[in-house]
This record gives C-alpha cells, structure tokens and sequence, in this order.
C-alpha cells in the first residue's frame, strides 16, 4: 500500500488511465470484429468501409500507447489483405 501523498496520487492517476486505457482497446476490438464479420460474410463493400473506419481507430490506439504501432501496422496490413482477397 502506498504511504505518501505522491504515491497514492500515483496510484489513483493509474487506475485511471488503465480504464481509459482498457475501454480504447474494446473499441479496437469492436471495430476489428466489425471487419472480421464483413470479411465473412463475403460482403466486400462493407468489408472496405469497417476497414476504412477501423483503421483511425487502430492508429489513435497507437499513438495514444494502448497498443504498439508495429503491431497495428501489422493488423492492418493483414486485414487489408484480406478485404482485397474478398473482391477476388
């Protein structure tokens, strides 16, 4: 447990930003999984528009630091592939 005014204040701003932190990344998901569905569902104009409004979701989650920019770069770039595979 935290014994000094610094430290509990520390701990407070924490938690708080783990909540931001944890309802940024569920955002992400939702928007990914919104993708996924598209992709299965073999709809390729819808696929293209969640991946279009997925990807500055994706990019604020890296920058923000809730996720690392290579790894988004890379769910990106496979996602994006696949829509393109949808249309062929």
């Amino acid at each position: 447990m935290a014994n000094t005014t610094s430290a509990k204040k520390a701990t407070r701003k924490i938690a708080a930003r783990t909540e931001v932190n944890k309802s940024r990344r569920t955002r992400v998901r939702g928007f990914i999984r919104k993708v996924e569905e598209a992709i299965a569902s073999g709809d390729q104009k819808a696929a293209s528009e969640a991946l279009r409004a997925a990807q500055p979701e994706l990019m604020r989650a890296a920058t923000k630091g809730v996720m690392h920019a290579n790894t988004v770069s890379r769910k990106i770039s496979r996602l994006s592939a696949r829509v393109k595979a949808v249309s062929a």
